[in-house]
C-alpha cells in the first residue's frame, strides 16, 4: 500500500485549541527551543555523574523516550526512563535526574522528583512552570523552561525534547546537539512544504478508524521505530479519543506476530490496521522481519491492511521527528473524521479531579 502526500489537517475540522497550528510550527519550536536551552543558567558537572534518569508522564514523559533513543547509545553513562511516582532505588549523588513536566505541576513525577533530590541526585527541571519551577528555585537546580504558550504537553514534544539533549551537552555527556536540532528543523521545514509524502494511503483508514470500526496498531523497529509508534499510539488516544495499539520489531517477532497466524479468509473486513513507521537506522535484519511480517497479514484469516510510513532526514533525529510529524498528522486527521476536538481531554480532567 503506497503512502500518498497529505501535508495538512482538513480545514473543517474542530481544532478549539489549535494543535494543527503547534503540529505546523514544530520545527521552530525546536529552534526556540535550541536557543531557549542554551541560554539557560547552571550546568550540572558531568564528570561525576554515574548515571541519567529521565521522570515524566504522557506528553512530558515522551523527552525521557526520545532522549534514550537519541542519547543513550552514545552517552558513557547508562539512561532510565521512570514513568510513575516511583524514584529508582539506585538514584544517588551521582545521578542526573531530569523531571519533565510542562504544566509543572504533574503529581507523579512531583513525587519522583522530590524523592531523587532528598537521595542527593543533581535534579534540573523543564517545566513551563508550575510547582517544578518552584522546587527547581528552592533546590537551586537548573530550570530550562518550556513556551507555557503551546497548547498542550503534547504539542510541546520539540521543546521538551531539545532541553534535555542540551543539558547533557552542557554536563560533558554529550555532543553536536546543534546540529542534530538543525537536521531536524531542515526535515520538518521540508515535510511541512510537501517534498515528501505524508501519513495517507490511510486514506484508506482515516474515515474507518475514526468511524470507530477500525484499530490502528504501530508497528516501529528498534529504539527509534519504538518511540514514534509510542507517540502514534498515544497520539490517536489523546487527539481523536481512540484506542490504539503499539509494538515494536524485532520484540514483537517473538510474541504478537504469533497472534497473527490464522489461514482462511473471511468475507468481513479486518477490525485492524497496521502501520508501520519505518527509518534508516534499522537493524539490516528487521528490513525482512518487516516483508515477513507483511505476508502474515496477508494470508491471515481477515486480510490486514498493512501501510508503511517513512523517514528522511539526515541523522536519528531528524528521521524520529519526521516519523512524530507523520503520525501527529495522522492523529489529527482522524480526529476530523470523528468530529472530535483534538484539544481538550475531558476523561483526564475528570481523573485529576477524581485523585484530588
Amino acid at each position: 500500500m503506497t503512502a500518498a502526500p497529505v501535508t495538512s489537517v482538513p480545514e473543517a475540522a474542530v481544532d478549539s485549541l489549535h494543535l494543527a497550528r503547534a503540529v505546523a510550527d514544530l520545527p521552530e519550536q525546536m529552534e526556540a527551543a535550541l536557543a531557549s536551552s542554551r541560554a539557560t543558567q547552571g550546568a550540572v558537572d558531568g564528570s561525576r555523574i554515574a548515571n541519567v534518569v529521565v521522570m515524566g508522564m504522557g506528553g512530558s514523559g515522551v523527552a525521557g523516550d526520545i532522549v534514550s533513543a537519541l542519547a543513550a547509545p552514545l552517552m558513557p553513562v547508562p539512561v532510565t526512563v521512570a514513568k510513575g511516582y516511583e524514584c529508582p532505588a539506585f538514584v544517588g549523588p551521582t545521578t542526573l535526574v531530569f523531571a519533565v513536566s510542562f504544566s509543572g505541576n504533574t503529581e507523579e513525577t512531583l513525587t519522583a522528583a522530590t524523592a531523587a533530590h532528598n537521595a542527593g541526585a543533581s535534579v534540573v527541571a523543564v517545566t513551563s512552570g508550575g510547582r517544578l519551577a518552584e522546587l527547581a528555585g528552592e533546590w537551586a537546580a537548573p530550570l530550562y523552561e518550556v513556551d507555557a504558550t503551546i497548547p498542550m504537553p503534547r504539542a510541546a514534544v520539540g521543546a521538551i525534547s531539545v532541553a534535555p539533549l542540551v543539558a547533557l551537552e552542557r554536563a560533558g555527556l554529550l555532543s553536536g546537539i546543534a546540529g542534530w536540532v538543525d537536521a531536524a528543523v531542515s526535515q520538518l521545514r521540508t515535510r511541512r512544504a510537501g517534498a515528501g509524502a505524508v501519513a495517507d494511503s490511510l486514506s484508506g483508514i482515516v474515515s474507518p478508524v475514526g468511524n470507530g470500526e477500525m484499530t490502528p496498531v504501530f508497528y516501529g523497529g528498534g529504539p527509534l521505530g519504538a518511540v514514534a509508534a509510542g507517540r502514534a499510539k498515544a497520539q490517536i488516544n489523546e487527539n481523536a479519543k481512540i484506542p490504539a495499539f503499539a509494538s515494536f520489531m524485532p520484540e514483537l517477532c517473538h510474541n504478537e506476530l504469533a497472534g497473527w497466524d490464522q489461514s482462511g479468509r473471511l468475507v468481513d473486513g479486518s477490525p485492524l490496521a497496521v502501520i508501520a513507521l519505518r527509518h534508516d537506522f534499522e537493524h539490516p535484519q528487521l528490513g525482512r522481519r518487516y516483508e515477513f511480517t507483511s505476508g502474515v497479514f496477508d494470508g491471515a484469516r481477515i486480510a490486514v491492511p498493512y501501510t508503511e510510513l517513512h523517514a528522511a532526514g539526515d541523522g536519528p533525529m531528524a528521521q524520529l521527528f519526521d516519523l512524530i510529524y507523520q503520525v501527529d498528522l495522522l492523529s489529527l486527521r482522524v480526529a476530523a473524521a470523528a468530529r472530535r476536538d483534538p484539544g481538550p481531554i475531558p476523561l483526564l480532567e475528570e481523573l485529576k479531579a477524581f485523585l484530588a
